[in-house]
């Protein structure tokens, strides 16, 4: 099998309401879809969803390298061969980690689809559904509240709360919520907005509620700070931003600076270089969660795959695509009471209508 057309089509994707985390405000965002097309029946897509503070590149940039490096590169090569293919393009594209995350989905969508299996069986195939948190930015404390109440009415049993602008709010805000909802599962990202006195204050203050898990609270470049924290206080501590890379997981394993990590696609550039920094996470005992940005259901479908592939993922934290108005892979995957069900058809699910 040889991919004999590659095509690629950019999505100016609008949010219904624009959320705040606590280095940004995001309104839109854009995502890249990737066609690749063989010479016999098979028909596979990827999605690139790029942003300059995660995965380092821009639009102009994927569009470029897309134009410029991908389509040439890919046309009349064996998908079967992915490793080899991923591991050049690595080289060719630099630090374009989604532009190479797009390029390693449809590989695996065009393999598992050859399999006539859906990805996730593909991958492992450890489980068929997962329970996911959905997110509630930075907002005032009874919009976090209201926000909250529409989740619950929705089936969603587990909470993500974003701070690290106020820290006397953010616990507010999380004992409010606990309060009106004791039975939500809780959890925060702190965004990189603390350091080590407010992340340890903010653990001590909320410890009544039971907040699951303590995400990315101080700087990326402060990983000693991150260590302290993790030493500091009882709950567990995950890394997000600080890792991009299987040397950053390796290197933060090694120092026991965490205690759980945050794998997005997006980021660390697909699922083959998932799959390595997942081993290093089960290899240090580490507890992971899969996690995305703003990507359309197309990139959330893979990392939904990822992530029922593996007995060490019990996490997931996939909702990037919930606001999104006009994401065209809609149906792509089921979401029933915050629990996400896989397409059962094969490779990711979509198939051209």
């Amino acid at each position: 099998m040889k991919i004999t057309k590659i095509s690629y089509e950019r999505l100016h994707l609008k949010l219904v309401e624009p959320y705040t985390i606590a280095y940004e405000t995001i309104e839109e965002t854009t995502n890249f879809i990737l066609k690749l097309e063989t010479e016999g029946k098979w028909t596979a897509y990827g999605c690139s969803a790029p942003d300059l503070t995660v995965t380092g590149e821009g639009p102009e940039q994927v569009e470029e390298a897309i134009k410029d490096i991908i389509i040439p590169y890919l046309k009349g090569k064996n998908p079967f061969t992915y490793n080899k293919i991923l591991a050049e393009l690595k080289e060719l594209l630099g630090k374009k980690s989604s532009a190479l995350a797009m390029v390693d989905i449809a590989l695996h969508d065009l393999i598992a689809k050859k399999a006539e299996v859906p990805l996730y069986q593909f991958l492992g195939g450890y489980r068929n559904c997962i329970s996911t948190s959905i997110t509630i930015g930075i907002l005032p404390l009874e919009d976090t509240l209201q926000r909250a109440s529409e989740f619950v009415k929705q089936g969603f049993t587990i909470l993500k709360i974003k701070g690290g602008h106020n820290l006397q709010e953010d616990i507010e805000k999380m004992m409010r919520v606990h309060e009106k909802y004791p039975q939500l599962i809780l959890r925060f990202d702190g965004n990189q907005g603390y350091n080590v006195a407010e992340s340890v204050a903010f653990v001590e203050a909320t410890k009544k509620i039971g907040i699951q898990i303590f995400e990315q609270p101080t700087k990326v470049k402060r990983e000693k700070k991150l260590g302290k924290v993790t030493d500091q206080v009882h709950i567990p501590v995950m890394a997000d931003e600080s890792i991009k890379t299987l040397a950053d997981a390796f290197r933060l394993a090694q120092n026991e600076r965490i205690d759980m990590i945050n794998i997005k696609l997006m980021k660390v550039g697909g699922i083959s270089e998932a799959k390595h920094i997942n081993s290093v996470a089960k290899s240090a005992n580490l507890e992971v969660m899969v996690g995305c940005i703003d990507e359309c259901s197309l990139g959330i479908s893979a990392g939904l795959h990822f992530a029922l592939s593996r007995p060490n993922i019990q996490y997931a934290d996939l909702d990037g695509h919930l606001d999104m108005e006009n994401d065209p892979f809609k149906g792509i995957f089921k979401l029933k009471n915050g629990i996400l069900y896989p397409s059962e058809s094969p490779g990711l699910g979509w198939i051209d209508s």
